[in-house]
Order: C-alpha cells, then sequence, then structure tokens
C-alpha cells in the first residue's frame, strides 16, 4: 500500500493533516495486512511526525506572537511613558519661558524707569533760562533754590535771615543773573533791620552795574530814603532829582516829587 495522497489544500495546515492522520489510522486499523506493510507503515510514521512537527511549528509561533506581542505592548507603554515625561517636561519649559519673559519685561521696565530717573536726576543740574525783572539768563538749578528760598525769608518777614541768605548768594554766584535782584531784595533787608549804609552800599552796586535794571528806579528812591533815616536831607534831596531826571517816567519818579515838596 502507498501513503496516501494530500492534496494541496491540505498542506501547510496543521489541524487538518492531524484530521487526516486520524482517518489514515481508522482506515488502516481492520487491516491487519497494512501493518505489514512496511512501506505503509513509513508514510503513516512519516505524516504522524510531519504532524507533530507541524504541530510544534504552529505552537512555536503561537507563544513567539504571544512574546512578540507582550513585547510590543511594554514598548508602547514605555512610549507613552516617555511621551507623558515629555509633555511635563515641556509644560516645565513653556512655564519657565514665560516666567523669564516677565523678568525680561520687568527687568527693561526697570531699565527704562531707572534712565528716566537719570535723565531726570541730570536736568536738576543743568542751567535753565529764567526770566527775572524783565531780563532773561541762564542760571544753574541751585542758583534758582537759592535765590528763591531767600526771597520766601524776606517776604515771610525774617529780614535778618533774608539778608544772611542774600550776602551768602553773591559770595558764591557773583557772575549770576539774579545778581541785581539779589542787590535790590538785599538792601530792602538791610533797610528793614536798619543797616542804612549797607542798605545804600548795595542799592548804589545795583544802580553801577545795571541802570536799565526793572529795579532801578526803586533803588534810587530806597537810597533817599535811608538818607533821610541818616538825617542827610541834602543827599536825599539830590538822590530824589536824580532820580526824576533820570527816570522820569517810572512810579518811583512820582513818589520821589512827593517827597521832595515834602523836604525842607
Amino acid at each position: 500500500m502507498t501513503a496516501p495522497f494530500l492534496p494541496s489544500t491540505f498542506q501547510g495546515r496543521p489541524a487538518a493533516l492531524a484530521a487526516l492522520f486520524a482517518a489514515a489510522l481508522s482506515w488502516s486499523a481492520p487491516s491487519h495486512a497494512l501493518f505489514e506493510d512496511g512501506e505503509a507503515r513509513r508514510a503513516i510514521l512519516e505524516l504522524r511526525q510531519r504532524v507533530d512537527g507541524l504541530q510544534q511549528s504552529s505552537q512555536r509561533v503561537g507563544e513567539r506572537s504571544n512574546d512578540e506581542l507582550s513585547q510590543l505592548r511594554r514598548s508602547l507603554l514605555d512610549l507613552q511613558t516617555q511621551i507623558e515625561a515629555l509633555r511635563t517636561e515641556q509644560a516645565l519649559l513653556r512655564g519657565q519661558n514665560e516666567q523669564l519673559l516677565r523678568d525680561v519685561a520687568e527687568l527693561q521696565r526697570r531699565q527704562k524707569d531707572m534712565a528716566q530717573g537719570v535723565d531726570e536726576r541730570l536736568r536738576q543740574f543743568e542751567p535753565a533760562t529764567v526770566s527775572l525783572d524783565g531780563r532773561e539768563f541762564r542760571a544753574d538749578p541751585a542758583e534758582k533754590r537759592d535765590y528763591e528760598a531767600a526771597l520766601a525769608a524776606f517776604r515771610s518777614g525774617k529780614f535778618a535771615e533774608a539778608g544772611t541768605a542774600f550776602s551768602a548768594f553773591l559770595r558764591q554766584y557773583p557772575q549770576s543773573g539774579y545778581v541785581p535782584s539779589v542787590r535790590f531784595w538785599l538792601g530792602n533787608a538791610q533797610y528793614a533791620t536798619r543797616d542804612y549804609n549797607q542798605a545804600i552800599a548795595n542799592f548804589k552796586a545795583l544802580l553801577a552795574a545795571a541802570p536799565d535794571h526793572a529795579r532801578a528806579p526803586e533803588a534810587a528812591l530806597s537810597i533817599a530814603n535811608c538818607q533821610i533815616e541818616l538825617k542827610d536831607t541834602k543827599s536825599a534831596r539830590k538822590t530824589l532829582e536824580d532820580l526824576v531826571r533820570t527816570y522820569p517816567q517810572s512810579e518811583a519818579a512820582a513818589a520821589a516829587k512827593e517827597r521832595l515838596a515834602r523836604l525842607k
């Protein structure tokens, strides 16, 4: 007997081969002569070996597929873990970047504020144009501050304090554009404290340095007032006459005419 013919449809299929093998066994069992046929026996053994081999191969393939699937799952889990870690790191970096941007913006704002502050402080030391008693001139902020402080003391009735402040101004800023006005107010402060001679000296210094100054007519009238207080009527009369002649259109000239009428 020859081995049963295997159709091509059963080749490579372990379950079909197993069924075929079982059918072959059942088919050959009744006949004792079949087992005596060496060729048939070898065919059956070969078929059984092939079926066993296919079953083992299929089992190994299944085990390998399960292992590969498990490994793939582990790889996916590892990849997902890495992705989550990257997302967390990205969020952290995004937060740090936003904080850095805020820090940079704050630093820029502070630098701008510092630059503006420096500019303002520098401007405090820069000369500025001053308009006073009909004149314009450049003066340092310190000059303006000291002049206004002395004048404030005079207007508050602190004549001695004002006189000291105006005298200090003349020593510190001898070339200042404030000087004519300072001499005028210094003379008035000295007049108020009855220091008539020093008052006359400062009024005359104003007239000598700036005869066209807006305060010049008042300075001349103040000289005459000091001379009257000193009982120097002759000098007072001459000063008043010179005032009327030099500044005829001034209010001080009108006041001088009245005083001349009262002088004996």
